[in-house]
């Protein structure tokens, strides 16, 4: 059994994503890493921060972005699947740039994966999320934030990233344009691992999160969309972080050295009120809020309806 790790990614580095631990994260236990490197501005140092790892499993594939081609946030899924397509393992371990797994789970994913090996009815692996907020201490649970997403998947060509590149699907005869068809589209049957998927894109510096905020609307609305909302990108406010989820359990080992760069903590807030005058985060909203109450507190943490990308095998 072999198992390929891969990514994608333009302006990782400068947008201050973890590429490098995410990579270093499960390097272990796969035999190669792929990573569809978007070209990228020169004051960027991804390619330098991917090459300081210094390991000969790691294969980088240079790449342009079209976002005129793939509009609506269709390109991450077009370069999601670009990295796949070089992949050679059996079972494919994708990690999206800001996410990182602990390696107490290391051990506990490849036995999943030699488990499930020869069982062609499990298309993908189930993932756990904590979707850390503001800073490394506080995490999200919340009716608005994804619980669970699929990270590995098969080695087969008719499994596709879908619609963002959060999550995948079968897609027969797929043309490679339209990643957010839905019709001819299958939910993949798969299986639960018990492990989690550490997630870290919401913990930057406020200035540097509305860079990221700015990329993010780009892919998605284009330039013109972003000129429309040119005001909103200057200061993020994350909100009360004590109002969320304390983490006292340990990070990633190769997190360390990236957590050790925290330096805007007088830049939030933990106590009080939240600002008024801005816009609330969906998860701020009351009714969001009484749904997480419900689910937390009633349900042990089961999800009230949502969309599940997904078809949850009893394995």
């Amino acid at each position: 059994m072999k198992i390929s790790g891969f990514t994608m990614g333009k302006n990782v580095d400068k947008l201050y994503y973890p590429v490098k631990p995410a990579i270093m994260s499960i390097l272990p236990i796969v035999d190669e890493f792929v990573v569809a490197l978007g070209k990228s501005d020169d004051d960027d140092k991804t390619r330098e921060e991917i090459l300081s790892i210094n390991s000969n499993k790691i294969k980088i594939i240079d790449t342009v972005w079209d976002l005129e081609k793939f509009p609506n946030g269709m390109e991450n899924a077009h370069q999601t699947d670009i990295a796949k397509s070089h992949c050679t393992g059996d079972w494919l371990f994708y990690l999206q740039a800001d996410e990182v797994i602990h390696e107490k789970y290391l051990p506990v994913i490849k036995a999943r994966c030699e488990e499930l090996a020869d069982d062609k009815n499990v298309e993908g692996l189930l993932f756990r999320y904590k979707h850390f907020w503001g800073d490394y201490e506080h995490y999200h649970f919340s009716h608005r934030w994804y619980k669970h997403e699929i990270r590995i998947v098969r080695n087969d060509p008719e499994i596709h990233s879908w619609e963002s590149a959060q999550s995948f699907r079968r897609i027969p005869e797929f043309e490679g344009i339209n990643y957010r068809q839905q019709e001819g589209t299958f939910k993949l049957k798969v299986a639960n691992v018990d492990a989690e998927v550490y997630h870290y894109g919401w913990v930057r510096p406020p200035s540097l999160m509305k860079k990221k905020m700015k990329a993010l609307d780009t892919i998605h609305k284009g330039e013109e969309g972003v000129q429309k909302k040119e005001t909103l990108y200057r200061n993020f406010d994350y909100g009360v972080l004590n109002k969320l989820q304390k983490f006292t359990e340990s990070h990633p080992q190769v997190m360390i050295t990236w957590i050790e760069k925290f330096n805007w903590k007088d830049e939030l807030q933990y106590i009080g009120k939240a600002n008024n005058k801005r816009k609330k985060h969906a998860h701020e909203k009351i009714k969001y809020r009484c749904l997480t109450w419900i689910e937390n507190n009633l349900r042990g943490g089961v999800s009230l309806g949502g969309f599940k990308n997904y078809i949850l095998l009893k394995k």
